[in-house]
């Protein structure tokens, strides 16, 4: 039997599953050598440690900060986004087991993550805008990679700040408009509950496609993303594309102790501050932005999509009020 195969059946029942009790190599190897048949050097362990923990298939995983190894969990099913739930809600989510409770919970923990990402944003003088139809039952699944669940626009502001809404910096506004610059950023966000070897390419190139029309994107991770293989094949993809990844630190565990989405997007400034302390937010790599829109594809993506037509008619009236006030849907 191969050392690979070895180490595939032992490695299981030795490595903890939780990454902040990771094993350190040396230790890995003492608890190895005990059960495994044939004589190989430390060299040659560590080698194989290195190469599985960048194989998805294996069960051993490296972690991204620190040091040592820790078990690799089963690939999740592709329940990590609400746009995923929705869209197959008329098909294909009912082959993932048929356990309609279960998925109705991942659905809840995606309304949750989605609450937390806008609540951060409005905390940090950021103005998010929500996209719910395009994720609708019946929407066509070329929607994933057309739409964000959010766009987070970035104002200029000036001194004068209240809760509903800040004052436009006039002069900065005056520029921009004079160089044939937009006043705003836009930011296409792209929500996921998970990362996973299996499925991070998927993740990132949907939020790839869905930022063209904005000045940048960013994948945002609710969890912490503490593989190290995983981190790197991310940041190799921003490298090249731009597109910035991010987690919030919050464990799927956590997010079930968390209250309902509607309470933490109405929740008191008390509560919302608890809430933000809970964050551990963690970027991997920062998002790379344009200096202009193209205006070509929002303007496709206005004629088929009502939500795009808001998009914009808010941001119109924010700059004819001279003050970015909070978008509040019409239904």
């Amino acid at each position: 039997m191969s050392l690979r195969t070895q180490l595939s059946d032992l490695l299981p029942s030795l490595l903890p599953s939780n990454p902040s009790e990771a094993i350190k190599g040396t230790e890995l190897i003492r608890l190895v050598r005990l059960q495994l048949t044939g004589n190989y050097s430390d060299a040659s362990l560590r080698y194989h440690f290195s190469i599985m923990s960048c194989d998805p298939a294996s069960p051993i995983a490296k972690v991204e900060k620190g040091q040592g190894y820790y078990r690799r969990t089963a690939p999740v099913p592709a329940l990590s986004g609400a746009q995923e739930l929705v869209a197959l809600s008329q098909g294909r989510l009912e082959d993932l087991s048929g356990n309609r409770e279960a998925v109705d919970h991942a659905l809840e923990r995606v309304k949750k993550f989605r609450a937390i990402v806008r609540r951060a944003s409005e905390v940090n003088g950021r103005f998010p805008f929500e996209f719910r139809h395009a994720f609708a039952a019946g929407s066509p699944l070329g929607n994933l990679w057309k739409y964000p669940e959010l766009v987070i626009v970035d104002w200029q502001t000036g001194d004068e700040e209240s809760e509903a809404e800040m004052a436009l910096d006039s002069r900065m506004l005056a520029l921009k408009q004079r160089l044939g610059l937009p006043p705003f950023r836009l930011c296409s966000t792209r929500l996921r509950i998970q990362a996973s070897l299996h499925g991070f390419r998927e993740d990132f190139f949907q939020a790839v496609s869905s930022a063209m029309w904005t000045q940048g994107g960013e994948l945002i991770y609710a969890s912490p993303i503490e593989d190290e293989a995983l981190a790197d094949g991310l940041r190799a993809l921003n490298a090249t594309f731009g597109v910035g990844v991010s987690s919030f630190g919050i464990t799927v565990e956590a997010l079930d102790d968390l209250p309902r989405a509607a309470n933490i997007l109405n929740a008191h400034p008390k509560e919302t501050e608890a809430l933000m302390e809970r964050i551990h937010f963690d970027r991997l790599a920062a998002p790379q932005y344009r200096d202009h829109i193209d205006w070509t594809s929002l303007e496709a993506l206005r004629r088929e999509s009502d939500e795009a037509d808001e998009l914009i008619e808010w941001l119109t009236q924010c700059v004819e009020a001279g003050s970015a006030s909070h978008f509040t849907p019409k239904n």
